[in-house]
């Protein structure tokens, strides 16, 4: 496996090096909107301490991702009135991983409705700031 990439955006992301519509932060955890939305409301959930993927994070930086995820996904649930959600991660290019920091995808889902597809078109930025508003206030 490679090493870590101490440039890839998420890092940089973390440092505040590069602006992200932040959603919530703890110690161990930071969540952002995806600016490439697979639907409404979808978010990552990073880890602070620096991780390829679920290959290499230590336990303890697992756990406080695992933790946040559960958190944002109840979230997202109440914040679009959403009839389930998706939780995806992925792992080296040939599990679908394009970036290569741990992230974890948090999706609102409704009935009927399918994922859009990942085209790599970003979301225009007030819909985004709409949308991590909404997230914001379930998360009270």
């Amino acid at each position: 496996m490679a090493d870590y990439d101490q440039n890839n955006v998420f890092a940089k992301i973390l440092r505040g090096e590069l602006p992200a519509h932040k959603l919530y932060e703890d110690d161990d955890t930071f969540v952002l909107m995806d600016i490439m939305p697979r639907g409404d409301g979808h978010c990552l959930v990073l880890p602070k301490k620096p991780s390829r993927n679920l290959l290499d994070v230590d336990a303890d930086s697992l756990a406080a991702v695992a933790r946040t995820t559960q958190k944002m996904a109840i979230a997202v649930k109440s914040a679009f009135s959403a009839d389930g959600v998706t939780v995806q991660q992925f792992n080296e290019t040939a599990g679908g991983q394009v970036v290569f920091h741990l992230h974890v995808h948090v999706i609102p889902r409704f009935e009927g409705v399918s994922l859009k597809p990942h085209t790599g078109q970003m979301e225009k930025p007030d819909i985004l700031a709409a949308n991590a508003e909404k997230i914001r206030a379930a998360l009270g």
